[in-house]
């Protein structure tokens, strides 16, 4: 790309970036004259979804000339998406469950369980929550504005700064430490290796998904310093903070971040196929084409000489058939005998009084 293009494209993800901060005040704003209680956050994060996705295509439609920008930002629903979108999610489980452990065997799980009907309720609502949350996250994290930086920078440097701006922008969550901030841009990291790898966000939302659903909802612990995702189930953590994470839970541990660069080389291994199937790079012809073809047989040509010229085509004649006349009697050919004579038949004569017989049966008639 040229040096123009790199600066209209970085330009591009600028405007992107500032329309993320205008969605989140539209949508927060929206859901508090909409909704409240329980439902209050799945109209935030809906409406700020629904204003991403419709603002993101707009400038991809208008910017880039894109055919189908919701496809080209990682949402097209090809065959396989729900395989990918397992494929994360069990990532995701598997790397909580990683954490988890350490602090069950070395410090400990203080547990509450709330059994009420409405507790179980909030279940389904908090779920919501979480998928719509981290699809909305993907899609202004790993979407059109990491695809203009790409565009700008490169997908190495694209890759280094979002996942930055993804820590810092963490940086605001309850008991957000400087370790906790690096453990978020580890985790900003995997997930835009998620995209680079398949070119869309289905692996990465199911791995975002699955992580928050299983630190907030099965264990009880808080997902980035929030507590209000363990409806059931709510755990308080007891060991050192390099496992526990503090306030901020497992995502703030040494054990968080260790955890998350294995899981980096286990997802690039286990997208492999889908690597080689969307993500090979586009080749491009250029400079001037040319007859390959042409150029063989010419050289054919002058290696072998000038091919000699093909006769002409016989010209076809067709002689009429000449009037009054006798027709010819096609005889067998006779075989040539030395000494002997060809003897050919002739026709017996016709007396005058017979050809008189014959006139006077057909006489001839007038024109």
């Amino acid at each position: 790309m040229t040096v123009f293009e790199r600066l209209r494209a970085f330009l591009w993800f600028l405007i992107a970036a500032v329309y993320f901060f205008f969605a989140r005040v539209v949508a927060e704003r929206a859901a508090n004259g909409l909704s409240s209680g329980a439902w209050l956050e799945v109209v935030n994060r809906s409406v700020l979804l629904f204003l991403l996705v419709i603002g993101y295509a707009a400038m991809g439609y208008i910017g880039q000339r894109q055919r189908h920008p919701v496809k080209t930002m990682g949402l097209e629903l090809r065959a396989g998406w729900r395989r990918e979108f397992a494929l994360g999610a069990a990532l995701g489980w598997g790397g909580v469950v990683a954490c988890v452990l350490p602090i069950a065997l070395i410090g400990g799980l203080v547990v509450t369980l709330y059994t009420t009907w409405q507790q179980f309720g909030l279940i389904l609502v908090d779920l919501v929550i979480l998928a719509v949350a981290a699809l909305a996250e993907e899609v202004a994290f790993r979407g059109y504005p990491f695809q203009r930086l790409i565009d700008a920078t490169g997908p190495v440097i694209a890759t280094l700064l979002m996942s930055v701006v993804f820590g810092l922008i963490h940086l605001g969550n309850p008991g957000a430490t400087g370790a906790s901030t690096l453990v978020t841009i580890f985790a900003g990291w995997l997930l835009a290796v998620a995209y680079l790898r398949t070119r869309a966000l289905w692996v990465g939302w199911g791995f975002h998904f699955a992580w928050n659903a299983s630190m907030g909802i099965l264990f009880g612990l808080p997902i980035s310093g929030i507590t209000i995702f363990s409806p059931v189930v709510s755990s308080n953590a007891v060991g050192p903070l390099w496992i526990t994470g503090g306030d901020y839970g497992p995502e703030g541990s040494a054990i968080g971040a260790l955890v998350l660069l294995v899981l980096m080389l286990v997802l690039v291994s286990a997208t492999r196929d889908l690597k080689h199937r969307y993500a090979q790079p586009v080749i491009v012809p250029g400079g001037i084409p040319v007859d390959l073809d042409a150029i063989a047989r010419r050289q054919h040509e002058a290696a072998m000489g000038a091919a000699p010229a093909s006769p002409a085509t016989p010209q076809l004649v067709q002689i009429a058939g000449i009037p009054n006349a006798n027709p010819v009697v096609l005889q067998a050919p006779v075989a040539e005998v030395p000494g002997a004579e060809i003897v050919v038949p002739q026709e017996p004569p016709v007396s005058k009084a017979e050809r008189e017989k014959v006139e006077g049966e057909h006489p001839p008639q007038e024109s």
